[in-house]
C-alpha cells in the first residue's frame, strides 16, 4: 500500500488516500485506535441492509477502507436509504450494547450490555459524557442536575418498549456518503459508526440534529417500511441528549445551551 495524498486531519488522527497493490484506491486513517470502528462497520455489513465501505485492513494505529467516490445527494438515493435504514434497524441486535469497547470521535464509550434501553441509554450514553464535561469545567453542577432529572424520565417518556435495533449510533450527515459511479451509484454509504444495539429512534434523532439532504424523504421512506410508535417526534430531544453531551465534551460551550434546552424539553414532556 502506498500513500498517494494527504487529506488533512479529523479529531486525533490523519486522513490519507492510498493505492493498493491491486491498483484499487483506499481511504486510510492513522493515529488512533480504530478497533470499534472496524468492528462496527463489519457488524453493520452483516445485516446486508445498508452500504458500508469494505474494511480492507485494521491494525495497530491504522484503518484501511474501500474508497468511496461521492457526488451530489439525490432524492432517489435518499428514498432508498430510508428503506435501507429501516431494514438495518429491524435486522436487530442481541441486546442493548455491543461485545466490543465503543468509541465516538476520540472519546471512549461503554458498550457493556444493559437489560433495557432506558437504563442503557442513561448509564452508558448520557451520564458518562455529562459528568466528563462537568469534570472538565464545561458544565456546572446545576447543568448536570438538570440533565440527570431528564434522564430519570427516560423510562416514562421513552415510548413503548422495543427490541434492540442494530443502529449506526453516530448518524449525522457527515457520516453519510452519497456514492456515485464506481462504487455504489445512487446509494448512501455509511461511515464512522458508533454501532451497537440501541433504540432505532436514536439514529433518526441524530439525523435531525444537524440536518441531512432530503431528510423528509429519508424519514418518509423509513416510516413506510418500519412505522414508528406514536409520539416519536416529541421524543427527539430525549434521543439527542447523548450526541449533545458528546459535543459539549468535544467542543465545549458552543453546545451547552442546546443540551440544556433538550433536557428541559424532556422534562416538559
Amino acid at each position: 500500500m502506498k500513500i498517494t495524498k494527504d487529506l488533512g486531519r479529523s479529531h486525533a488522527w490523519t486522513l490519507h488516500e492510498a493505492a493498493l497493490p491491486d491498483g484499487r484506491r483506499a481511504f486510510v486513517k492513522k493515529g488512533g485506535d480504530f478497533t470499534a470502528e472496524a468492528a462496527g462497520l463489519r457488524w453493520l455489513a452483516e445485516s446486508e441492509a445498508v452500504a458500508v465501505p469494505e474494511v480492507i485492513e485494521s491494525g495497530a494505529g491504522h484503518l484501511v477502507l474501500e474508497w468511496i467516490e461521492t457526488g451530489p445527494a439525490t432524492a432517489a438515493a435518499a428514498e432508498r436509504f430510508g428503506r435501507e435504514l429501516a431494514a438495518l434497524h429491524t435486522s436487530g441486535a442481541q441486546g442493548f450494547g455491543a461485545p466490543w469497547p465503543g468509541t465516538i470521535a476520540e472519546l471512549l464509550m461503554d458498550n457493556t450490555p444493559a437489560p433495557d434501553w432506558p437504563s442503557f441509554y442513561v448509564s452508558r450514553r448520557v451520564l458518562p459524557f455529562v459528568r466528563q464535561a462537568r469534570d472538565a469545567g464545561q458544565l456546572t453542577a446545576a447543568d448536570v442536575e438538570l440533565v440527570e432529572e431528564a434522564c430519570e424520565r427516560a423510562g416514562e417518556v421513552g415510548g413503548p418498549p422495543e427490541p434492540p435495533s442494530r443502529i449506526h449510533g453516530d448518524l449525522w450527515n457527515g457520516n453519510l456518503l452519497w456514492a456515485t459511479e464506481g462504487n455504489a451509484s445512487g446509494w448512501v454509504v455509511l461511515v464512522d459508526p458508533a454501532a451497537h444495539g440501541g433504540h432505532r429512534e436514536t439514529d433518526l434523532a441524530m439525523l435531525a440534529l444537524f440536518g441531512a439532504p432530503h431528510l423528509a424523504t429519508i424519514t418518509g421512506a423509513y416510516r413506510e417500511a418500519a412505522p414508528l410508535a406514536d409520539g416519536w417526534r416529541e421524543r427527539v430531544p430525549l434521543h439527542q441528549l447523548h450526541p449533545l453531551a458528546v459535543h459539549v465534551c468535544l467542543y465545549g460551550e458552543a453546545y451547552r445551551g442546546s443540551l440544556l434546552t433538550a433536557a428541559a424539553d424532556v422534562l416538559a414532556m
